[in-house]
């Protein structure tokens, strides 16, 4: 099978889609022009586990433009934008993705890119790393054996042996990643994309603060101005949307944190902190960022107000206790597209956006595709580095000098210059003698 997509048909409007993309991702296509030229990933089969949009369709084509055979599946069910599929799937990609997938078909597109045998993995939450590392240390579940459904003869000790390195995008996937790490399971070495500057201080910060808001206003048409919003977890995208939050007008931004140096941060930063037991007696619209289970759950859902609405901006839809809120619901209705009411025993009412998976990529299109230039030109750079370099077994940073490149390479096309340092500076900087 080369490839499995909704409707091949919409693939000339997904080429309209990615050549907006392309006209705002300059770094990425910078980068294209060199792979073009050098070829730096012939010979590479690379899997990429990823939010197919415009944005990614883009990083596919720098990828294949570097000589690789590119294989595509998504990292969330919901978040396929099924004209890119096509139009990627008529380039001569290798897809397996669209929109509203079940969990057998989600675990069969993993098992559809294992099948081509990568040599190079990218992810975005680690479910094809964590995948890999099932099938070799023979940890078998239901995903597994959906996954084997499409695997073919894929045999794990070869696949493993054959992978160069990956990439990992969130802070969700490095956290499983980790995982792997500290218990001594990790296979084959891993840059963590994520933990780059020109990532998590734009991306997280400014792109998820952006499109979280887009995907809630799309889904609700709601004013925000005036309402009490409630930030589950102070990290580099609960800054976004609280920052976003208050530029819309909200009355009251409350951070709702465990890690006391991020809540004294919330504090200074102007906003309020409390725990969720408190700000879910005032809040107007919640919205999770933590990275873990049941930041908001059925306890806290009980002491809401009628028509509060709950949203998830973590990669995974395990922030809010869906299942719990299903199970106790005496009533359920879809209201718009994306938004459901539950009616609870009390008689209230709550609106769950996206059945709670991440709002931003379920209910609007993700982030712009300015902020998406940067993180998906450090997975190229970091898919380029594994190829070149023989890594040992590790979670790795990408370099620091491939960070500032992407910033360089920025700036430059927003024109912008910046000052540099004289060379009696730079001797201040590297000498012990010279003080006061």
């Amino acid at each position: 099978m080369e490839s499995r997509v909704k409707d091949l048909s919409l693939a000339e409007k997904g080429r309209e889609q990615l050549y907006w993309a392309e006209r705002n991702m300059p770094v990425l296509l910078e980068i294209r022009r060199r792979f073009e030229r050098e070829k730096p990933l012939a010979g590479q089969t690379v899997a990429a586990c990823l939010h197919v949009t415009k944005e990614t369709g883009v990083l596919v084509r720098t990828l294949a433009a570097g000589g690789a055979r590119v294989v595509v599946i998504p990292s969330n069910p919901l978040s396929t934008q099924d004209e890119v599929a096509a139009a990627l799937a008529q380039e001569g990609i290798h897809v397996y993705a669209w929109r509203g997938m079940s969990e057998r078909d989600y675990y069969n597109a993993i098992g559809f890119a294992l099948s081509f045998q990568p040599t190079v993995t990218l992810d975005d939450g680690a479910d094809l790393t964590s995948t890999i590392h099932k099938l070799r240390h023979g940890i078998r579940d239901k995903t597994l054996d959906y996954v084997m459904e499409t695997a073919g003869s894929v045999d794990a000790e070869k696949l493993v042996a054959g992978l160069r390195g990956g990439t990992e995008e969130t802070t969700t996937g490095v956290l499983r990643l980790r995982a792997l790490k500290s218990a001594g399971k990790l296979l084959y070495p891993i840059i963590a994309v994520n933990e780059s500057y020109t990532k998590y201080l734009f991306d997280n910060r400014y792109g998820t603060g952006q499109s979280t808001w887009d995907g809630v206003l799309r889904a609700t048409n709601l004013l925000i101005a005036g309402k009490n919003v409630v930030v589950a977890g102070y990290g580099w995208v609960g800054r976004g949307i609280a920052m976003r939050a208050r530029g819309l007008g909200a009355r009251r931004v409350i951070v709702v944190e465990v890690d006391p140096v991020r809540a004294l941060e919330a504090v200074f930063d102007g906003f309020e902190v409390m725990p969720m037991d408190e700000a879910a007696k005032v809040g107007d619209i919640f919205i999770t960022a933590t990275g873990n289970i049941r930041a908001i759950n059925l306890g806290h859902i009980f002491k809401m107000k009628d028509g509060a609405v709950l949203a998830n901006a973590g990669h995974f839809n395990v922030e809010i206790d869906v299942a719990g809120l299903e199970r106790v619901a005496v009533a359920k209705r879809q209201i718009r597209q994306y938004l459901e009411e539950y009616t609870l025993p009390n008689g209230r009412r709550v609106y769950l956006i996206g059945e709670g998976r991440l709002v931003n990529l379920v209910a609007a299109e993700g982030h712009p595709s300015e902020v998406m230039d940067l993180s998906f030109a450090n997975q190229a750079l970091a898919a380029e580095y594994v190829v070149k370099n023989k890594l040992a077994i590790d979670v790795y940073k990408l370099p620091d000098e491939l960070d500032r490149e992407v910033a360089r390479l920025k700036l430059k096309t927003m024109g912008i210059e910046i000052e540099e340092l004289t060379e009696e500076q730079r001797q201040y900087l590297t000498s012990w003698e010279l003080g006061t």
